[in-house]
């Protein structure tokens, strides 16, 4: 008998559901007899022993349903060695649970704290596994994590009906596209909604090259210009500052950066400028079909890592190929866009302005 303990951690996003229902049904090939305990809630589960013993029909129909049945939430990997309001140790009442119910794994679905926490465990010496969970695609060692293309496909469909509007209007719009820290998102839908300008963190704008691409276009007689901003994009003369007062302006902002770069558009030009937020909508809805693939790919993997006993690994996928890295060679780094990436440099070949 195999007794595997499951939980989602983090942000939702479209395919948890896909890639639990993956790692079951791989259980149940490989083994005859399985007992999946799902932790409810994300690590609070495990913290506080709230879990439900699943059966295989639990995971059916769930392929095409988005966020997760087992519940989510966020339990930043930096506040792990501190107790909870209740004074309960965390690391150590998780290890508990896990030893109570004789589990032979942990099948983590999470981002990059997460995975820190997962490999914490390892560390602790539990049996853990990794699956690489974020619509950020910011997880280190993986072409791609699961959530990623729902997100951008989310993404560009808001672009692509923002161009009727702003072509109608002879508007600016400024969309703001999530991605945290980096702008694989933006990135993507960007190109694929035929943005004129993309900011993103890893690449500083100079909010005067934006004016420089909007003018270009105004000349042309293109009387629209679509922005897709990333959550975290920033200036160069933010950028150049010191770390502690780069930390410290950005913690004075008042409102969000595409309502600051909209308002340094209005004050330049005479369009008539809007901000659009997809927000939430990115982590909604139903996975893909290409995310239904790799959730699927990647739970087979971690079935059969299980299988052969290969623990603390992280599931990845390398040119399209889906393996296993040890998870402290992925835990605390972040996947971040290279200005010199092919795909920047293809875009700038397309005309897009990226502001520096």
């Amino acid at each position: 008998m195999k007794r595997i303990g499951m939980l989602t951690s983090g942000g939702d996003c479209q395919a948890l559901n896909a890639t639990m229902r993956g790692v079951v049904k791989g259980l149940h090939s490989i083994f005859d007899e399985v007992e999946i305990y799902g932790f409810l809630d994300g690590y609070k589960g495990l913290m506080y022993g709230n879990y439900r013993k699943l059966k295989p029909s639990d995971f059916s129909g769930i392929l095409t349903m988005g966020g997760t049945i087992l519940g989510t939430s966020r339990q930043p990997f930096k506040m792990m060695g501190v107790p909870t309001e209740d004074g309960l140790d965390k690391v150590p009442a998780m290890k508990r649970t896990y030893k109570d119910l004789k589990l032979d794994c942990l099948v983590v679905l999470g981002g990059n704290g997460s995975q820190k926490t997962a490999n914490l465990l390892r560390e602790e010496g539990l049996n853990v596994i990794g699956l690489p969970k974020t619509i950020d695609n910011d997880i280190w060692g993986t072409d791609m994590t699961f959530g990623f293309q729902s997100a951008v496909d989310i993404a560009t469909e808001t672009l692509d009906c923002i161009h009727t509007t702003a072509a109608s209007h002879g508007r600016v719009f400024v969309v703001e596209i999530m991605g945290h820290k980096v702008g694989h998102i933006a990135l993507h839908a960007g190109i694929a909604g035929g943005a004129d300008v993309i900011l993103l963190p890893e690449i500083p704008y100079d909010i005067k090259n934006v004016f420089k691409a909007i003018e270009k276009r105004n000349k042309a007689g293109k009387k629209f210009t679509i922005l897709a901003v990333a959550e975290g994009a920033i200036s160069k003369e933010i950028a150049e500052l010191p770390k502690k007062e780069r930390k410290a302006k950005l913690l004075e902002r008042t409102q969000p950066v595409a309502y600051e770069i909209a308002d340094q558009i209005r004050a330049k030009f005479n369009n008539d400028v809007r901000v659009t937020v997809p927000g939430h909508t990115q982590r909604g809805g139903s996975p893909d079909a290409f995310d239904r693939v790799i959730s699927s790919r990647f739970g087979a993997k971690a079935a059969q890592l299980i299988a052969d006993k290969d623990f603390g690994k992280l599931v990845v996928l390398r040119n399209n190929v889906v393996d296993a890295i040890p998870m402290e060679e992925s835990a605390g780094k972040l996947k971040y866009v290279s200005p010199d990436d092919a795909i920047v440099k293809e875009a700038k070949t397309l005309g897009i302005c990226f502001g520096d």
